[in-house]
């Protein structure tokens, strides 16, 4: 049995950014005591931890983490690129079973686990087939896949995505067609596996440093309202560089309130 992620819930939409740093300028819009992350998630709900791309954390601190934000609250965490860059899924056994025990400090508050490829991995069912098999041998969460070579955005790699029941990613800039567009497994809302429409928004034109105007996240709020309401609907704005992610999200929070 597999570390369990959140308990299903009447779907949301969760925006939230890149990690939860807040600088100065921003200071204001998330006031109060307390660190950055109970400020950030007495305001957001939802973040995605990406340090974990990059390096393990103690399952004390992913513990720590959750007991900083309310009940409602969620998190995404991105899988090492020990597993998808360097071992490009293959021989990673011990590696996925330190993740999960690691980031299974946040209990029922891990909703994602996210998949994020390297340009140069190719589709491969088989490989792929594997490995997404034994992540949710290991997670019962939903699982995004973030690819960025052109072979995946192919009816073989959705049927193998939908088969898996992992979701594709909907990316801001989108390098291939549709890749602008959630994609994969995405429901129905009685499968066992918990589903999500994921949108990560890098910046554009320039990646990771450019803000996105008003009217084009009018246009992704009015997007999101068109999408099936079984599943949480995520925005991750990642164009963090120059701190536009911040003020991005509570933007679009604004635009998507009732």
């Amino acid at each position: 049995m597999g570390v369990r992620g959140a308990t299903p819930s009447p779907a949301a939409i969760r925006i939230g950014t890149a990690g939860w740093a807040i600088s100065a300028a921003q200071a204001e819009a998330l006031p109060g005591e307390g660190t950055h992350l109970e400020r950030y998630a007495r305001r957001m709900n939802c973040v995605e931890i990406n340090s974990s791309f990059y390096r393990s954390h103690r399952m004390q601190t992913y513990a720590r983490w959750a007991d900083s934000t309310p009940d409602d609250f969620r998190f995404a965490v991105k899988l090492p690129k020990r597993i998808t860059h360097e071992c490009r899924f293959e021989g990673v056994d011990e590696l996925l079973a330190a993740f999960v025990a690691e980031a299974g400090g946040l209990g029922a508050k891990w909703a994602v686990t996210l998949v994020q490829l390297p340009p140069s991995l190719a589709f491969d069912d088989k490989v792929a087939g594997r490995f997404f098999e034994q992540l949710g041998e290991a997670f019962d969460g939903a699982v995004v896949c973030e690819p960025r070579h052109l072979s995946w955005f192919t009816p073989q790699a959705e049927q193998l995505l939908e088969q898996c029941e992992v979701a594709r990613a909907a990316v801001d800039p989108s390098k291939w067609p549709q890749a602008n567009e959630p994609g994969g497994w995405t429901g129905p809302a009685t499968a066992r596996r918990p589903a999500v429409f994921y949108h990560r928004w890098h910046g554009s034109p320039r990646i990771y440093w450019s803000t996105y105007k008003t009217d084009w996240l009018r246009e992704r709020a009015q997007e999101l309202a068109q999408l099936p309401a079984h599943a949480d609907r995520w925005c991750i704005f990642d164009n963090t560089a120059a701190g536009a992610a911040l003020p991005n999200a509570l933007q679009l929070e604004t635009l998507t309130s009732p």
